[in-house]
């Protein structure tokens, strides 16, 4: 075990699920933390009883005093706190060390890792090499948004640990170290850029997962996406790549309805996709992407296909609800930006009434309404960006927009909209802020009603 932080003061900033894990962590390495949250309104009774009582950790909240930053060797900072924080150009100005929570976990933690970032199907993809992981070797731990926080694992870990990590470009940000011996990038289309600003600065970002590899790791790249098939070229891991609409002189692709292999000219049929029960051509790259880190990791190829036969969709990502009055709901509440809500559309094969919309993250809707016109019957809109978002389905041609105040308004609309042989979609492409907490109490909300519904 990595003991360095063994009695020094480590600072701790963000009071939330991250914060708290890393709190726990320092304390079990022997480091002394300060926990600090800019949110005065915050209540530190609150915060200590999401502690254990023996976790010793002074709680600092509002102002950042001058004598904690002089105290403190090392910052860890939450990923939902902007590198723009006061905090942070604080830290930066007294070039104290910030790590993020995965680098902490990374530096005190054992065992092998393979990381997994992408703008869209990380969650379905760190799932199901989490499922693949877990039907062949004995120690397995699936981290991130569908998991745990890899903080609160690290000391059950061992030498003969298989970590499965979802990575967000937050948290790459605070990347150091952290070098996994599989990585994969998935995909990069624009998203937040409202905290990162360039899409120079988000593919940078999604870039870092395998900064720290070397030649005898591997990085899965989607040759599909002209950022990743890019960034092949530069990586410093060896690199394996996976296409859904062509044949690879070696990878992973799709012939027809089969799942292949080709190595050094030689074609292996894996699966046909008709065997899965994940639903559209997303999770067919999502697949190709789980076998491709799951044998680099040395799963054996029986053990991968058995797994991805059983494995179902997760929830939230085009998630089937259940048939009431013969039309079909669907859950896609993690479809937060267009690039996936384009996705959940293309998954439809019925006609469809969308309900969508949320908080704005400065994202450009066009590419998003040019696949729904001619799928989407019925637009039902909500949140923040509804009016930018019916704007740019009507110069879509796309008619039947309506509005509503309420989420429940949305769903009785979008309920008359829909005939028996439809579909009832939620696939937002907006975050759910000013609505719902996250996309996982929006998507559950969604489900409550369908299944209310007789």
């Amino acid at each position: 075990m990595n003991v360095v932080l063994k009695g020094k003061e480590v600072l701790v900033v963000g009071g939330g699920i991250s914060g708290i894990g890393a709190v726990r962590l320092l304390d079990w390495v022997g480091a002394f933390p300060v926990l600090y949250d800019a949110d005065e309104r915050l209540s530190e009774l609150k915060i200590r009883e999401r502690l254990p009582d023996e976790v010793k950790c002074r709680i600092v909240l509002g102002e950042l005093p001058d004598a904690v930053l002089a105290a403190v060797a090392l910052a860890v900072v939450s990923p939902g706190v902007p590198f723009e924080a006061a905090a942070m150009v604080r830290l930066r100005e007294r070039q104290i060390p910030v790590w993020g929570e995965i680098e902490l976990a990374y530096r005190l933690g054992r065992g092998r890792i393979a990381a997994i970032t992408g703008t869209n199907g990380k969650t379905t993809t760190t799932a199901l090499v989490g499922e693949i992981m877990k039907s062949y070797f004995p120690s397995v731990y699936v981290v991130g948004n569908i998991g745990s926080s890899y903080t609160e694992i690290v000391p059950e870990t061992r030498d003969d640990s298989v970590i499965v990590a979802e990575i967000s470009s937050f948290q790459l940000e605070t990347m150091v170290d952290f070098a996994p011996e599989v990585s994969a990038v998935l995909n990069i289309t624009p998203d937040h850029l409202n905290r990162h600003k360039t899409m120079e600065c988000y593919v940078g970002l999604k870039e870092k997962i395998a900064k720290n590899q070397s030649s005898s790791n591997i990085c899965v790249l989607n040759f599909e996406n002209s950022y990743t098939r890019d960034f092949g070229g530069r990586c410093p891991a060896g690199t394996v790549y996976f296409s859904s609409a062509r044949e690879l002189e070696n990878g992973y692709f799709l012939s027809g309805a089969d799942i292949c292999c080709r190595t050094d000219g030689k074609d292996e049929k894996l699966l046909n996709i008709h065997e899965m029960k994940l639903k559209g051509l997303c999770n067919v790259e999502n697949v190709m992407a789980a076998i491709a880190i799951s044998s680099h990791m040395g799963v054996p190829m029986p053990n991968i296909l058995a797994a991805v036969r059983s494995f179902k969709a997760v929830a939230h990502r085009i998630e089937y609800v259940a048939e009431r009055d013969q039309v079909e709901y669907y859950n896609d509440s993690k479809a937060t930006n267009p690039d996936a809500a384009i996705h959940g559309i293309k998954a439809m094969s019925r006609p469809t009434v969308l309900l969508a919309g949320g908080s704005d993250k400065d994202s450009d809707y066009n590419e998003w309404m040019e696949a729904c016109a001619g799928q989407v019957k019925a637009l039902i809109l909500i949140g923040a960006t509804r009016e930018k978002i019916a704007a740019c389905a009507a110069a879509h041609g796309i008619g039947n927009i309506m509005m509503a105040e309420t989420f429940t308004e949305a769903m009785e609309k979008c309920r008359k909209q829909a005939e028996p042989g439809d579909a009832v979609l939620l696939s937002p492409a907006c975050a759910s802020f000013g609505m719902f907490s996250d996309y996982k109490a929006r998507g559950d909300c969604f489900k409550e009603y369908v299944l209310s519904l007789h």
